[in-house]
């Protein structure tokens, strides 16, 4: 089946909906969990699909590195190399490349940058980028793009995105079948450029759009300033995309807004170390006064972890270092998250949306 969303009519902008791809469908909105080195940390795909998760996130940049797109593709692709039978998603790198890469220079050909692991050199075209995520098999691509930091000149952003146009159209030109592949909004924070990158991307035709360069240290007001304002551009027909977002505020307002797809690393990375989401708010189970509570993490989950275990054990696991707390905490981030967006879907298909919202935003207020 070729890749398309289909979307329910709705009387606000947020939506609800379902995306078809050549390895299964998903339910909009979404949050896709992170499996950067093709497996999201502390968890297995089994239980992964006990919590309800329809699509994972990879990343092509770490991949690429190792163990390398040939022994994945020789495996037959990501899915049977992961074990993973759903849809995936691959990022195409360029965040990682700007950002934890050394030594990184971005060419109006290509990107040349260090290898974090060794040092190695290495230079990627866009059509490269492209190659290797046709070879990993993912059914969503992402088109290489540069990603900025904040502040940057309107000059600076002007100049960056002109280069990031010109890798989308390299992209779209290298590859146009039945997988999806996303065209990447940037801009930094200049409506302008925003403006001017949608036309280019939409021009193009891509089978979904991403909001990119966003949560890179700008003001949370800029933030969603610059979602909204990007967001009603991008044609309603398409899957809209918010990278790197996935804290339950941020989640709720960007659905709000309309947006169908979120991913983050932030979820799974603050529960290894012990914070967990509850629908009381945030909780971190290292903090003395948990020593002795027999409560769940959280009272109002039914996830295995809440079902099984106290709040005493768990921190007395996070403190001790053990891999079974962090596996844990894991699960119950990620399953409060997939039942959040879940519950999002049902509120958006009853059309009170909005109440839904403020009564989770509201005991998030006072976080721990």
């Amino acid at each position: 089946m070729n890749f398309h969303l289909e979307c329910e009519d709705t009387s606000t902008k947020a939506r609800s909906g379902v995306v078809f791809t050549q390895s299964g469908s998903f339910k909009t909105p979404v949050f896709m969990p992170v499996g950067t080195q093709g497996t999201v940390k502390a968890m297995s795909p089994e239980e992964l699909e006990e919590i309800g998760v329809e699509i994972i996130l990879c990343n092509t940049y770490h991949l690429y590195l190792r163990p390398g797109w040939q022994i994945v593709k020789k495996f037959g692709g990501l899915h049977r190399f992961i074990n993973w039978p759903k849809p995936i998603l691959t990022d195409s790198g360029g965040y990682q490349i700007f950002s934890i890469s050394s030594l990184q220079k971005a060419t109006d050909e290509g990107v040349r940058f260090r290898s974090h692991i060794d040092g190695s050199e290495h230079f990627l075209t866009p059509e490269e980028v492209i190659d290797i995520q046709v070879a990993l098999d993912s059914d969503i691509m992402m088109v290489l793009d540069e990603c900025l930091p904040y502040p940057v000149s309107f000059k600076v952003a002007e100049e960056s995105l002109k280069r990031t146009i010109n890798w989308a159209k390299r992209c779209r030109k290298r590859y146009r079948g039945e997988k999806g592949m996303f065209g990447i909004v940037q801009g930094s924070t200049f409506k302008e450029l925003r403006k001017r990158a949608v036309e280019e991307l939409v021009s193009l035709d891509f089978e979904g759009y991403a909001l990119g360069g966003l949560s890179v240290g700008e003001p949370y007001s800029v933030k969603f300033e610059i979602m909204s304002f990007t967001g009603e551009l991008l044609p309603p027909e398409k899957p809209r995309y918010l990278m790197g977002v996935g804290t339950p505020r941020e989640i709720l307002e960007g659905i709000e807004e309309g947006i169908d797809m979120f991913d983050c690393a932030m979820p799974t990375r603050i529960a290894r170390t012990g914070t967990v989401f509850t629908w009381g708010g945030r909780l971190n189970i290292r903090n003395a006064k948990y020593k002795e509570d027999g409560l769940p993490l959280d009272p109002l989950c039914d996830c295995y972890t809440c079902r099984n275990y106290t709040r005493a054990y768990i921190r007395h696991l996070i403190r001790a270092k053990e891999i079974l707390g962090m596996r844990l905490t894991t699960y119950h981030n990620l399953y409060f998250l997939s039942t959040l967006v879940k519950k999002a879907r049902e509120a958006i298909e009853k059309n009170n949306f909005a109440s839904f919202k403020r009564n989770v935003l509201s005991n998030f207020e006072n976080l721990e």
